[in-house]
């Protein structure tokens, strides 16, 4: 489960960084990487963006057992 503080944030966030980054013509991933050190709400959303797509998502048990990811 995520942390209580990453459920809140991602709450409010509808995808908006996502369409801002489909907008530029650009993945999630390549449109973070590229605005994380821009000031403003761009830049975190973007810091945010990372954090998410870097956070350890647990995998089922079966996954565990049998090596599949």
């Amino acid at each position: 489960m995520a942390r209580k503080w990453m459920a809140k944030a991602f709450a409010n966030s509808h995808g908006q960084f996502k369409a801002k980054a489909k907008a530029a013509g650009k993945s999630t991933r390549e449109f973070a990487e590229e605005k994380k050190d821009a000031g403003g709400l761009i830049g975190k959303q973007a810091n945010l963006a990372l954090v998410g797509m870097n956070a350890n998502h647990k995998r089922s048990r079966s996954e565990k057992w049998y090596g599949k990811s």
